[in-house]
């Protein structure tokens, strides 16, 4: 997109990723709901820490992963997130850098240490997220650097920061500016929990406040309280805002308007972790979007960078994006 210095900028949360394999019977003995997300206090994150297995830490956050894809694929992009100066804080900031992403949210130095999600993921590959937000609650509009959503072509925000009021005030600071700058601005719903804690605010950002939001079918079904799938396109068809939405081993939909584009899912010889898979597929079809691609081809990289972060544990790439989208002939002009 013309006079943009980064296709995407991502505000959302912080976090550094605690990933440990466990058996079902974990998840049962402390009543964890299986694929969801919860949020801990920090008695309960250090409690939960010390019982899980042997884990393997890596920077996370939804919208910080979506943005790595995006690093990963060639692109440019800018992060706004909160962490303490603390150890964490240090690792988050030193690997989001390491990408080349623009990163100087400036870190708290009292207040809670940066935020941490342990994941267990069990053997079929599902994720269950505890979360402790720990410095991620304390990002507020004074964070949120006009000149940088001026440059940015989209303005990428995630859902799970719609909890602190703060927070909430510095997404509709970005949302106020960049449609001023006549910028695009994208949601992700994030999480069927937190849509129903939001609904009607999710359902107005949606139908007004953003250009592109991006779900995945638990979530759209959700925001719109019905029971299938084909139900929930029915109520987006014929509206202004772009909807990309995923559906696991499904594949992904994407509707613009009345147009409905139904993309194939990638083939996965076994998934071995589904962490991060819809951040990565928000990046690859950022990245088409804000090249002009067509939404087909857009879906199609979405799919590409989701299916390879479902290889492997952890929520970002470790082959780069930009060679498997070469290799497919996504990146032909």
């Amino acid at each position: 997109m013309p006079n943009a210095k980064y296709d995407v900028l991502g505000i959302g949360n912080a976090i550094v990723d605690v990933l440990a394999s466990t058996a079902e019977s974990f998840l049962l003995e402390h009543s964890l709901r299986k694929g969801a997300m919860q949020l801990l206090d920090a008695e309960a994150a250090e409690q939960l820490y010390r019982e899980m297995g042997p884990g393997v830490e890596a920077s996370g956050g939804s919208a910080a992963n979506t943005i790595a894809g995006i690093a990963s694929l060639g692109g440019t992009a800018a992060f706004v997130g909160k962490v303490k100066r603390d150890q964490l804080g240090q690792i988050f900031a030193h690997d989001v850098r390491a990408l080349g992403v623009h990163f100087e949210t400036p870190p708290a130095d009292g207040g809670p240490s940066t935020a941490r999600c342990l994941i267990l993921v069990t053997p079929d590959a599902q994720r269950t997220m505890n979360t402790y937000l720990g410095a991620c609650t304390t990002l507020g509009p004074d964070d949120v650097d006009p000149d940088d959503v001026r440059k940015a072509a989209v303005t990428y925000l995630e859902g799970y920061l719609w909890d602190p009021p703060a927070a909430k005030e510095a997404f509709r600071k970005a949302m106020t500016i960049a449609r001023a700058a006549d910028r695009k601005v994208a949601l992700t719903l994030s999480d069927a929990f937190c849509v129903e804690r939001y609904r009607d605010e999710f359902q107005d950002l949606v139908e007004r406040g953003v250009d592109i939001v991006f779900a995945n079918e638990a979530e759209i079904c959700s925001l719109y309280q019905v029971s299938t799938f084909d139900d929930a396109l029915q109520r987006l068809r014929g509206k202004a805002t772009l909807a990309a939405l995923t559906r696991s081993e499904k594949g992904s939909v994407v509707v613009a308007g009345d147009e409905i584009h139904v993309i194939d899912p990638e083939k996965v010889v076994q998934p071995v972790d589904t962490t991060g898979a819809g951040d990565q597929y928000a990046a690859g079809f950022l990245y088409g979007y804000t090249r002009g691609f067509d939404l087909a081809r857009c879906g199609a990289l979405g799919g590409l960078a989701a299916a390879e972060v479902i290889s492997h544990y952890g929520a970002r790439p470790e082959t780069p994006l930009h060679e498997l989208a070469r290799a497919r002939g996504l990146l032909h002009s």
